[in-house]
């Protein structure tokens, strides 16, 4: 195992965990009201429904793939002991990849192509941008490349992921995967690093309250659908009532 190995598999995750850890309670602690995804739904609505709800349906069922081959290993390879539910579980997951990496484009061009999300978009949005379409298009690439993948992260990257937080790091079955599984791992392991200087954070703190919350009545005195069309130009003045 070479030096790169050792940072890559070792070192570069044990630094993402701490900053991640320390970083979120840090930002929680002291600057709470900005955890949030700071939505800007009111200053486009049509184009965002098609980037999120793709999105969001995509990185729901990956990650939860991703949770239960690691908790759960011997249930997934019980599972994908029979062909044809293997290839049920393969299709699906490579389908809702395709539905995330839609979704982020769609955002991602959304966030760039409209005039008024340009003063609510800073630096930070267009890195964690890239970071998830790069790496949804490597983990579609090694799902239509090495084939049956959740068998083999369960029998290979569980152990793996199990030794770091253990704090008994072995990567002897690790090092000798593709180069692009390695790209995989470097990749999830710096998205979780960014998450506290991102917008990300907001997954830590789901309005649970909602289900029991109020509804709330919003009334418009105005031309709603010129106010939320892109097309109007951004203005700090108060729209006139009608």
């Amino acid at each position: 195992m070479n030096i790169l190995d050792n940072f890559f598999l070792i070192a570069l995750p044990y630094i993402a965990l701490a900053v991640f850890l320390v970083g979120s309670i840090y930002r929680y602690t002291y600057k709470g009201f900005q955890l949030s995804s700071l939505s800007s739904q009111f200053l486009e609505g049509r184009r965002l429904f098609y980037g999120s709800v793709p999105f969001h349906w995509g990185v729901i069922f990956l990650f939860t793939g991703h949770l239960i081959a690691f908790l759960f290993p011997r249930s997934v390879l019980a599972w994908n002991s029979q062909p044809v539910r293997l290839m049920i579980l393969e299709i699906t997951a490579f389908v809702f990849g395709i539905s995330m990496l839609i979704g982020l484009v769609n955002l991602l061009i959304r966030r760039y192509t409209t005039p008024r999300l340009k003063y609510v978009t800073n630096k930070m949005d267009f890195v964690v941008y890239a970071l998830l379409i790069t790496q949804t298009f490597v983990g579609l690439w090694i799902a239509y490349n090495f084939r049956w993948g959740s068998s083999w992260f369960s029998s290979l990257l569980t152990p793996y992921l199990y030794s770091i937080f253990t704090l008994q790091p072995d990567t002897s079955a690790v090092v000798l995967l593709p180069w692009t599984v390695k790209l995989h791992i470097i990749l999830a392991f710096t998205i979780i690093g960014i998450i506290p200087f991102s917008r990300l954070i907001h997954f830590l703190v789901p309005p649970i309250n909602y289900i029991w919350r109020p509804y709330q009545q919003v009334k418009w005195y105005w031309d709603k659908r010129k106010v939320r069309s892109p097309r109007t130009p951004w203005t700090l003045q108060r729209p006139k009532n009608n």
